[in-house]
């Protein structure tokens, strides 16, 4: 880092604090609940869109993709590419339901269409998994940024990280995350591009680098068998975890909820949709740029996950460095502020509310500010247990959200797609799916000693695991929900498809519609050119 690229530093941290004051400052209408958390349902498509982007923009990309696209090609992009789909899912056949009802949160939502059991469920599962998996991790992250490329010590790095983006997120509420997330898109793109430039530069452009690398890195469909990326788990089961996460996740479907009307909101999903094609780009191709010069002798890459900081280290002139270490930060900070506003927003309507259901709005909003901190120290204090675990079990951690998606995606589809569907269908369905996810961690965890049909279902690619976990769970509200009684008025009234009307909830302006004809087919043109 010279001193052209801390000013560079210097110069994001200004802007990002500017855009965060004035944000917080803007005039507030209505009640002050509302303004916090969902930013007085006043917000236009691009910042929608922006931050949607932005906040889902983790850790996981900046090293993850980067390094398993030196170790695997890009079939690791079909999860980023397959997202721009499920986006549309999101804009055309959730917006309408979650828009008209006016909730503030997901597990709100499911207590209109169910019942409050379904609703505490979601609510505990999703505060737990925002503070021992997205709020240590993206913090450890942030630490290791500052440590790796700045020579700042991890704990000090960790704080400046919590610090910064705590104060513009207690200071502001959604408002202030939304608005820093387009900042930060813009800082985000820009260093990841630069990576990408200069990447393809050293290695000589992009016909030598798929020359270098070989077919078989550049082509997303990978056999059945494959044990990290099948086509069948890609095509069936990576859809079902798109729906839990970006369907029925708080922490998405928030920036949803803040939109000023429901065309601002789809064409928000629609636009985020157009930019989640860019991953493949500027995170799986730098990390195959690495690998192809680790190769060459021109890159010291000890193992893949390194790939990115290996690449800026060698290649990025002074000044350039320090945008992409802003990007980093940008991405860093935008998922952390994402994170701390939709789970002090959980925590508040469905845990706190409903102990305390007098609460006035005021208060209501103050909660959600000291809700806010609490959820900084937690995720601070969780960081050194992290490291008392072995990697592999925090992996498996990890993994659980990959067997908890399942029943809540399968809930919210047929919710809205089934007026049949009730509160003992749905209740069912996330507790047979609950336990079926556990049966299959507790396996994987201790694969090594099993044999026969418990080694198969323990070794089984996870993907596969959700396409099984999903159709048992859709049974079971099936079969529980017909052998029981029909849900009454209140719980299908403007919730469900046949209760709404296909042509009320597909309503959308031409513009809207050919946008989304759009991602579909550049979703099959990337597919063609990368198979």
């Amino acid at each position: 880092m010279g001193s052209l690229d801390w000013g560079v530093l210097g110069l994001y941290f200004f802007v990002i604090f500017g855009v965060a004051f004035w944000a917080g400052r803007q005039e507030r209408k209505g009640a002050e609940s509302e303004d916090f958390f969902l930013a007085g349902r006043n917000v236009g498509w691009f910042v929608i869109g922006a931050s949607l982007f932005a906040s889902n923009i983790g850790s996981e990309h900046l090293i993850g993709l980067a390094g398993t696209g030196a170790a695997s090609g890009v079939p690791v992009a079909q999860f980023e590419i397959l997202a721009g789909l499920i986006l549309l899912l999101l804009g055309w056949l959730f917006v309408p339901f979650y828009v008209a009802s006016g909730v503030y949160t997901m597990p709100e939502f499911l207590e209109r269409r169910y019942s409050k059991g379904s609703r505490t469920y979601l609510a505990i599962i999703s505060v737990a998994g925002y503070i021992l998996t997205k709020i240590s991790v993206t913090v450890m992250a942030g630490g290791i940024v500052f440590e790796t490329l700045m020579g700042i010590d991890f704990w000090t790095g960790a704080i400046i990280v919590v610090l910064a983006t705590a104060v513009y997120t207690v200071w502001g509420g959604l408002r202030a995350v939304l608005y820093t997330d387009m900042v930060q898109m813009f800082v985000l793109l820009g260093g990841a591009l630069a990576v990408t430039w200069f990447g393809l530069e050293a290695v000589g452009g992009w016909g030598e680098l798929k020359a270098s690398a070989g077919e078989e890195m550049f082509s997303l469909w990978r056999p059945m068998t494959d044990p990290e990326f099948p086509w069948t788990g890609i095509l069936f089961g990576a859809p079902i975890l798109g729906v839990w996460y970006w369907c029925t996740d708080q922490y998405i479907v928030q920036r949803v909820l803040s939109a000023k009307s429901q065309d601002d909101a789809r064409k928000g999903t629609i636009f985020a949709a157009y930019l989640k094609q860019l991953p493949i780009f500027i995170f799986v191709v730098p990390g195959i740029i690495a690998a192809v010069l680790a190769s060459k002798g021109e890159l010291t890459l000890d193992q893949s996950d390194q790939a990115l900081p290996a690449l800026m280290g060698a290649l990025l002139p002074v000044g350039i460095k320090g945008l992409v270490v802003a990007g980093l930060l940008a991405a860093l900070m935008s998922s952390l502020s994402s994170v701390f506003n939709s789970c002090s927003t959980v925590f508040t309507m469905d845990i706190y509310k409903q102990l305390k259901p007098e609460t006035s709005d005021h208060n209501l909003k103050r909660i959600g500010q000291i809700a806010t901190i609490v959820m900084v120290v937690l995720g601070m204090a969780w960081i050194p247990l992290m490291k008392l675990i072995s990697s592999q079990l925090y992996t498996y951690i990890q993994s659980v959200q990959a067997y908890i998606s399942p029943p809540i995606a399968a809930v919210f589809l047929l919710g809205v797609l089934w007026r049949r569907a009730n509160a003992k269908g749905a209740f069912y369905s996330l507790i047979v799916g609950g336990l079926l996810g556990l049966v299959r961690l507790i396996l994987e965890a201790n694969k090594d000693g099993l044999s026969g049909f418990l080694y198969m279902v323990a070794d089984a690619n996870f993907l596969h695991v959700a396409i099984f976990l999903f159709v048992i769970c859709s049974l079971v509200l099936v079969i529980v929900s017909l052998m029981s009684e029909e849900p009454d008025e209140a719980h299908v009234a403007g919730l469900t498809m046949a209760a709404r009307g296909d042509a009320a909830a597909m309503r959308s302006s031409a513009q809207s519609r050919w946008a989304s004809v759009g991602v579909i087919a550049l979703v099959a043109a990337l597919w063609i050119y990368f198979s």
